[in-house]
């Protein structure tokens, strides 16, 4: 399946769509559960302000119902179009854009930083809640409602209708569609960009990390003296300091995009050591965490546009580098893919490496 997914992601991405403008259609005529604006409560307790963290946190559904239910119908025929191969020259430009902008307003548009939360918090408030029964008064609805998996969702769509019009560019310029390589193009055009991807990928999530630090150990760093204090008795601030840990651990590990041990397990990994590190155990993790960084810190330079910065630079200002953090782990990623992968089973381009 992994291998064929240049072959029916594209379809997979139209049902995906189809299925969204139905539910437009369903919210437009009274339906429940429309997941914007004030269908989401968390949207709705901002009231005014809520469009600083969403742009659609004061959707309403007879408004942005029947926009869905379009746009929806629009990318469905897009993404079969594409699927099926269909459009040369100046059609397959048009589709190629629709493309790109769908991935555009799913992935960055639309989103904040509520699916980053999900994946980041879930196995912390797991641990917490289990072994610790904290924090206290705090279910995980708080994290899992159906506004913030929806956000995710339309995540999934994004990197669905990139990955379709990657296949669609592929065919349209006569390329393999398995490894994307053509007669004169051998594919490892981003390898040269490794190292240097890998130091952005790992210094911006480094500055986000010493802030959140710095506060557990009790640096205030300029927080409102009495909001800190709350911080520190709600256990705020350590929830930061769990989480910041959890972005090291990702930076040693993006290090590995560069290192020999990431392509062959060291030897302390019992059971594992000396075997050749599968390819997609890092190039996906990474890639998934470049997409969640950059769709959140989209969201902070929104805010730092729309509110300002006075008074919230060191809460907000460190999370505005994140799109440079997710595109330097993206590049990083795509570029140890290209160093490792060898010949291609169905075309037969590519030299044979190493690892």
């Amino acid at each position: 399946m992994r291998k064929n997914w240049p072959r029916w992601i594209g379809y997979a991405t139209a049902i995906w769509s189809l299925s969204y403008a139905l539910l437009g259609l369903y919210w437009t005529f009274g339906g429940g559960g429309f997941p914007f604006g004030s269908g989401d409560p968390q949207m709705a307790r901002e009231g005014a302000n809520a469009i600083h963290a969403n742009v659609l946190g004061l959707a309403t559904p007879e408004i942005a119902g029947p926009i869905i239910a379009g746009v929806g119908l629009f990318a469905a025929v897009v993404a079969a179009l594409m699927a099926a191969g269909k459009g040369t020259g100046g059609g397959s430009v048009l589709l190629l854009s629709s493309a790109w902008t769908m991935v555009v307003v799913l992935g960055i548009v639309i989103q904040d930083y509520r699916p980053l939360t999900l994946v980041a918090y879930l196995p912390i408030f797991a641990i917490g809640k289990i072994f610790f029964g904290w924090p206290e008064g705090v279910g995980l609805e708080a994290l899992v409602g159906w506004p913030i998996l929806n956000l995710a969702s339309c995540l999934i769509a994004a990197v669905a209708f990139a990955m379709t019009a990657v296949a669609y560019r592929r065919r349209v310029r006569d390329a393999c569609g398995d490894c994307g390589r053509s007669d004169g193009d051998d594919g490892r055009g981003l390898v040269r960009w490794g190292r240097p991807a890998v130091i952005v990928a790992i210094t911006v999530p480094l500055i986000y990390c010493t802030t959140r630090w710095l506060w557990a150990l009790g640096f205030s760093l300029g927080i409102d003296p009495q909001w800190y204090a709350e911080g520190q008795e709600n256990g705020l601030w350590l929830a930061g300091a769990a989480l910041a840990t959890l972005g090291l651990g990702g930076a040693i590990l993006t290090l590995g995009l560069i290192q020999r041990w990431g392509e062959v397990f060291p030897r302390w990994m019992i059971g594992l050591r000396g075997r050749r590190v599968p390819p997609m155990l890092a190039v996906i993790p990474a890639l998934a965490v470049a997409v969640l960084v950059t769709a959140a810190g989209t969201m902070y330079i929104r805010m730092a546009f729309t509110m300002g910065v006075e008074g919230t630079w060191v809460t907000n200002m460190p999370e505005t580098l994140w799109p440079l953090w997710g595109a330097g782990l993206a590049v990083a990623a795509l570029a140890y893919h290209q160093r490792r992968r060898g010949p291609c089973v169905i075309c037969g381009r590519g030299t044979p490496t190493a690892a």
